[in-house]
């Protein structure tokens, strides 16, 4: 473990999280953590001084849990990516570009994002949705095991022999609730060639494209997943289809379509632009039926980005206490964004009548009245169990975690 005080050269450059509106939040030190027992030794280390301790893979926290002003493990030197016999395992400290570039080159791949600097871990931890999650399902569907530094030290695999509880929770109940997560093994995929298509109106086509998407995409087969999203200026529906795509119903648009492109590549052309350093605010919900056209035409008033992300398919074909990830009989995730704390609020009240309830863990709102129910539905008493079992003093705590109260 290398331990970096205020004073490191490195120190500003690893406490930094992705989400720009946590850069205040400065840890007292951060451990630099290349194996399981760094992690071992980093949480002795934090026990003994009573301070707070947050693991960080990626630091795209919504809700900041991947920054503290305790002791931060950095877990990015624990970036490897290995293949044998079909089997991938990643590091903790792994991002998405590494993970598909490092797949790739086995012809292999999971299912997960697109932002290329999001962590493997985080991403798995809370479920995972991606361009492949319709036909594959969620990240976290793919594990198949884990290694774990508990709270007191010990280091153990688990999977569905060993530990099988704590294999259980780790796949979907989101964040760091129940030790440091060191390494992932998946059941890979084949690595797809697959069309990449991007379709644009102006935005006052909005109302009609959001009726005919929300109709269509949740259904679609399950080699095609397009998204929706509604800016300032425009409307665009976008995605990916392992098969050839036909736009359908919406032919109307200008329509940008790539064929026959790697999956690496795919990926890229879905995150070319670069990262957005702007401050914003995000709410959001799953949604199990369509939204009304008056509710629609009334969201498009709230001066929010409005996104639109399809579930269905093998989402929604795993049974909800398969896994922790409670959320498998949703349509589609509906996220409003903007740097206007209260135009997201208000856009998000506008769509909440007709909403779930339920929120993806990967999307934390620290606003919600009853997180329990809406990160963990019927889930939420067997985590609790299993939070007390493996963190019995809370040392992985932060607003709205297991261990904390209701």
């Amino acid at each position: 473990m290398e331990l970096i005080g205020d004073d490191h050269e490195l120190y500003d450059v690893l406490r930094r999280p992705a989400q720009p509106q946590y850069d205040h939040v400065r840890p007292e030190a951060i451990a630099r953590c290349r194996t399981a027992e760094d992690v071992a030794e980093a949480l002795a280390y934090a026990g003994s001084r009573s301070l707070p301790v947050t693991p960080r893979g990626g630091g795209h926290c919504f809700a900041g849990r991947s920054s503290t002003t305790g002791l931060l493990l950095d877990l990015s030197p624990m970036a490897a990516v290995s293949v044998e016999g079909g089997l991938a395992t990643i590091g903790a400290g792994a991002r998405l570009a590494e993970v598909y570039r490092g797949l790739h080159e086995f012809g292999l791949t999971i299912p997960a994002g697109c932002g290329p600097t999001v962590g493997i871990v985080g991403l798995t931890l809370g479920g995972g949705l991606g361009l492949l999650g319709r036909r594959y399902g969620l990240t976290c569907d793919r594990l198949l095991a884990a290694t774990v530094v508990l709270a007191d030290g010990n280091v153990v695999v688990c999977d569905d022999d060993r530990d099988p509880e704590l294999f259980w929770a780790l796949r979907g109940a989101g964040g760091g609730q129940f030790g440091v997560v060191t390494s992932l093994l998946f059941a890979a995929v084949p690595s797809p060639a697959a069309t990449r298509f991007r379709i644009t109106w102006p935005r006052d086509r909005a109302a009609d494209m959001i009726d005919a998407w929300q109709q269509w995409a949740p259904d679609a087969p399950d080699d095609i997943t397009a998204s929706l999203t509604v800016t300032a200026d425009r409307v665009e529906v976008f995605g990916a289809s392992l098969a050839a795509f036909d736009p359908g119903p919406f032919a109307d648009g200008e329509v940008d379509v790539r064929d026959d492109l790697s999956w690496p590549d795919l990926k890229r052309s879905l995150s070319e632009g670069g990262s957005d350093e702007r401050i914003l605010q995000s709410k959001s919900e799953f949604v199990r039926t369509a939204l009304p056209r008056a509710t629609i035409d009334e969201l498009l008033g709230s001066g929010c980005e409005l996104n639109f992300t399809p579930m269905g398919g093998a989402y929604n074909r795993v049974p909800v206490d398969a896994t922790a990830f409670a959320h498998r009989g949703e349509r589609f995730l509906l996220e409003h964004t903007g740097p206007d704390g209260d135009a997201v609020r208000r856009s998000w009240s506008v769509a909440h009548p007709h909403a779930s309830g339920r929120v993806y863990p990967n999307f934390p709102d620290p606003a919600l009245p009853d997180w329990p129910t809406a990160y963990h539905g019927p889930n939420y008493n067997r985590l609790l169990s299993i939070k007390q079992k493996y963190d019995p003093t809370n040392t992985f705590h932060f607003p709205q975690s297991l261990g904390g109260p209701r």
